[in-house]
């Protein structure tokens, strides 16, 4: 709702956030109410409580709902079209099969994370997880264990690329706001990622699923029929991988050129590769080209598009519960909290960086969004760090490495990723807090740690 005053201060805001997150988890652990059902609920008592104006209660929560939907469902819709044809043709089992090869049964977590971090330079966190989890399904059915083990450091990776490497939308929002040089922060962003990755993600994935066993689903991204008797070459298969990063890294490419005058903006053809390399559009262009490579000599017209009709239905609920967590956040952040966490932590006169990381952490609990929560801690802390005497090209990456960290931990109910994983994989909310939440709150301290102690040496 544009244009509404929060009616209430800091402290009372602070509490009905708090019971807002509270009542949430009651009415979902334990009177087990739909996540959906709940999320709708909360989000409208929520509104109530913080003052919105009945008049514009709707509006908002049409917008949360609607603005997530519009950046997830596209995406989550076209990439589970994709995995489960990479499922059902027998792609993933082969490029598992590659990896087990390659790096060994004891390894294949190592693998998988490794090429999503891969994976994860021009791919959003959304799109890269559905299009890697049929892989990962396929690895785990085939070395056995957990799902978690193999699971986490996939999301992990790429967890960490979406939030600390351009040209994701956070980092590079982040830089431009505080001035940080768009290259440092790519470099310092990959030095701070890779290791703290390797720590929050691969090891810790390790750890918790040799103590949480949770089975590989057969019903969100497969229902178990796979055709092997003419499977794909490897070659096409990391072939339709790598098309969709090809593409989204051409929008990239040619916004630079035109960035720096090298290309006409109002040229036909940079606006075709602009528009090709739209996330969307460069899944559609994939979806399309597996629908024609891998059906060659497997299917026919009508067996075709059952398989990619079928494959919307499972995750219809996933989308559903991801819109309303995005519903909630919207909430959050129309009533004010988010901004007087913010006021108030800023005033406290603590360091630039560390400032910076705990407005990004308050923003992330408040309103669920890591990429808002970049962004507007980004545009908080600008002031303060331009106000700041002495800080280095260097010291201005690590400040947007910082801010990343604070707005990727603490993950949970209001975080449409949360609801994400946690019904992909088939946990309950308990289970998710204990895995997905711990991850990534590791992710987000280990890698604040990492940045705050090169800031100390550099």
């Amino acid at each position: 709702m544009e244009n509404f005053t929060p009616v209430y201060g800091t402290g009372p805001l602070l509490g009905i956030a708090a019971g807002a997150i509270a009542l949430l988890l009651f009415l979902i652990i334990r009177l087990r109410l739909h996540a959906f059902i709940a999320l709708v609920l909360v989000s409208v008592l929520t509104a109530i409580a913080a003052g919105i104006p009945l008049s514009g209660i709707m509006p908002t929560l049409l917008s949360g709902f609607g603005g997530t939907l519009a950046n997830v469902a596209l995406l989550v819709g076209l990439g589970v079209m994709l995995g489960r044809m990479l499922e059902v043709t027998g792609g993933a089992a082969v490029l598992a099969g590659s990896l087990i090869k390659a790096f060994g049964e004891k390894r294949a977590p190592l693998a998988l994370g490794v090429t999503s971090l891969l994976f994860g330079f021009p791919l959003f966190f959304d799109v890269g997880l559905v299009v890697m989890l049929p892989i990962v399904f396929s690895v785990a059915r085939r070395v056995g264990g957990s799902v978690l083990t193999y699971t986490l450091p996939t999301a992990g990776a790429f967890a960490v690329m979406h939030a600390f490497v351009p040209p994701h939308p956070g980092p590079v929002t982040a830089a431009v706001e505080i001035g940080a040089d768009m290259g440092l922060v790519l470099l310092i962003g990959l030095l701070v990622a890779i290791p703290t990755w390797y720590l929050a993600s691969y090891l810790f994935g390790l750890w918790v699923g040799g103590r949480i066993e949770i089975p590989v689903p057969d019903d969100v991204l497969s229902d178990g029929t796979v055709v092997h008797e003419n499977p794909p070459r490897l070659g096409t298969v990391v072939g339709l991988l790598l098309l969709p990063m090809l593409l989204i890294f051409s929008n990239t490419g040619v916004s630079t050129l035109v960035a720096t005058g090298a290309a006409p903006e109002e040229a036909l053809w940079v606006q075709a590769a602009v528009l090709v390399g739209q996330t969307p559009i460069a899944l559609l262009v994939t979806v399309l080209v597996a629908m024609v490579v891998l059906s060659r000599g497997r299917f026919t017209r009508q067996g075709l598009e059952k398989l990619v009709g079928e494959a919307l239905g499972p995750v219809c609920g996933i989308i559903l519960i991801t819109g309303a967590g995005g519903m909630f956040g919207m909430v959050l952040r129309t009533s004010g909290i988010g901004d007087a966490l913010a006021a108030s932590l800023e005033s406290t006169g603590m360091p630039v960086i560390l400032a910076a990381f705990v407005i990004a952490l308050a923003l992330r609990v408040a309103q669920g969004s890591a990429t808002v929560a970049i962004t507007t801690a980004a545009g908080l802390i600008a002031p303060a760090v331009h106000a700041t005497s002495g800080l280095s090209s260097i010291d201005l990456a690590l400040i947007v490495v910082a801010i990343a960290s604070g707005a990727t931990a603490l993950s949970h109910v209001n975080d449409s990723g949360f609801w994400l994983v946690g019904r992909f994989l088939g946990m309950d909310v308990k289970t998710t807090l204990k895995t997905w939440t711990v991850m990534e709150t590791l992710i987000g301290f280990i890698g604040f740690g990492l940045a705050f102690g090169l800031s100390l040496v550099l």
